[in-house]
């Protein structure tokens, strides 16, 4: 099986005839490990599912003039072959002759002759007569445009819109477009980030330290992603845009931290690397296989810490008058931010998930604080841009506790908004898009 018909499964996966599908990534997984591809296999038939499946809108569109009407009535997979055959003609460096040659294989092996012969003359007439970009005049708003250009929903792209203004409208939709930044944050009890970038540098990996937070380094070379878990504990893989709510928390040694929400751990373990052992860090998830996941990563990087599987909604999960000096809430959340990051997401997401969300990120975040000390922190992060689920809840929580915006690090000014929270926008610098708010408590 080439790389090819394996990218053609994936996509399948993805988008099945019915139900509901899996995700990319674990799709890829699957896929590949049962193909038994080769590295630069594996490689090619990532790029091209992951392509088609993020360019689905736009490769629909140039589709559009060589398919008509049988649009409608096409077979799938005929359709799923279609997309991945123009998606490598478009944009990757293609050799014709067997791009065509193979997808006109595949589209007989997984139909019939006919469509073969279909594949054969929409993939001819595509190279004869390639279309043209998108063109603003023939789209009745620039949402619309922008959304077909660069394969987006367009209430996301009026999303966006309405957040960040026309300025960097086009370099957000084209961001998150482009591979996402790959980052690494360092356990600084056990290495300090310079002296595992030499490490790295002498593994064939380059990675240089964030701006923006101290144990974050950002991977400019080198792969770590399948590593992490022969990493022992010394780093883990985490986006900067992630690791910039603990930087806004400002942990310290000594002090006692609640992280709620935790998941598989990134941030809890952020915060014990930066409290290293002085202090008492506790983390609580409502779905107990992530606590037993974050329990082992705990171990695997000597961090101590309280793992607790439960809502904290539940006003018995503690004692009544356990208090902390700073609340990390990580919300689940729409994840409008990290589209660009998993490529099937703007096709599974809705224009009413922030809508949708935030009642659940209202009661979570009114719990949070109550376990917070007068005078101590709570910060609420989620990795959305919809104000509806930032800005929004953070304004109405205001108005109903006696808690005040704190100052966040200087460093964060270039994501500050005229509230004083953080808001970084998707897609540029390869960054994830996030929303993080201080919030302190009046004495």
């Amino acid at each position: 099986m080439n790389a090819r018909e394996v990218a053609l499964q994936i996509v399948r996966d993805v988008f099945p005839a019915s139900g509901y599908g899996r995700g990319a990534q674990e799709a890829l997984d699957y896929r590949v490990r049962k193909a038994e591809l080769s590295a630069r296999d594996r490689a090619f038939a990532t790029e091209l599912a992951y392509g088609a499946i993020k360019m689905r809108r736009t490769l629909d569109w140039y589709l559009e003039p060589f398919l008509g009407e049988r649009r409608n009535t096409l077979q799938p997979t005929t359709h799923e072959i279609l997309r991945l055959a123009v998606y490598e003609l478009r944009y990757t460096r293609a050799e014709e002759y067997a791009t065509v040659s193979q997808f006109v294989d595949l589209a007989k092996r997984y139909g019939h002759r006919g469509l073969a012969g279909l594949t054969n003359a929409v993939l001819r007439g595509f190279l004869r007569e390639p279309p043209p970009e998108p063109a603003r005049e023939t789209f009745e708003s620039d949402d619309d445009y922008l959304g077909t250009k660069h394969s987006l929903p367009t209430w996301l792209v009026r999303q966006w819109r309405g957040v960040f203004g026309s300025k960097i409208l086009e370099e957000i939709c084209a961001g998150v477009n482009r591979p996402a930044q790959p980052a690494i944050t360092v356990n600084r009890i056990r290495v300090e980030p310079s002296a595992l970038a030499e490490r790295l540098r002498d593994e064939g990996t380059i990675a240089h330290p964030s701006p923006f937070v101290p144990e974050s380094m950002l991977v400019e070379s080198g792969s770590v992603a399948l590593r992490e878990r022969a990493a022992e504990g010394l780093w883990w893989v985490q986006s900067e845009s992630s690791a910039v709510a603990v930087e806004v928390l400002q942990p310290h040694q000594g002090e006692q931290i609640l992280d709620v929400c935790s998941g598989r751990g990134n941030k809890a373990l952020q915060i014990g690397s930066r409290l290293a052992g002085e202090g008492e860090l506790s983390c609580v998830d409502r779905d107990a296989s992530k606590i037993d996941i974050l329990q082992r990563r705990l171990a695997e990087c000597g961090i101590s810490a309280a793992t607790i599987a439960g809502d904290i909604t539940d006003a018995e999960l503690f004692a009544s008058e356990r208090r902390f000096d700073r609340v990390l809430l990580d919300a689940p959340c729409s994840g409008t931010g990290v589209v660009g990051r998993h490529p099937e997401a703007r096709w599974r997401k809705q224009s009413g998930d922030g809508e949708r969300l935030s009642a659940s990120q209202v009661a979570l975040l009114h719990a949070s604080a109550n376990r917070v000390y007068a005078g101590g922190a709570l910060v609420y992060a989620v990795c959305s841009t919809d104000p509806r689920e930032g800005i929004e809840v953070v304004e109405d929580f205001v108005a109903h506790h006696n808690f005040t915006r704190g100052l966040v690090p200087n460093v964060m000014e270039p994501f500050l908004t005229d509230a004083g929270d953080v808001l970084i926008p998707p897609g540029i610098g390869g960054r994830d898009g996030f929303y993080v708010a201080r919030l302190e408590r009046r004495l």
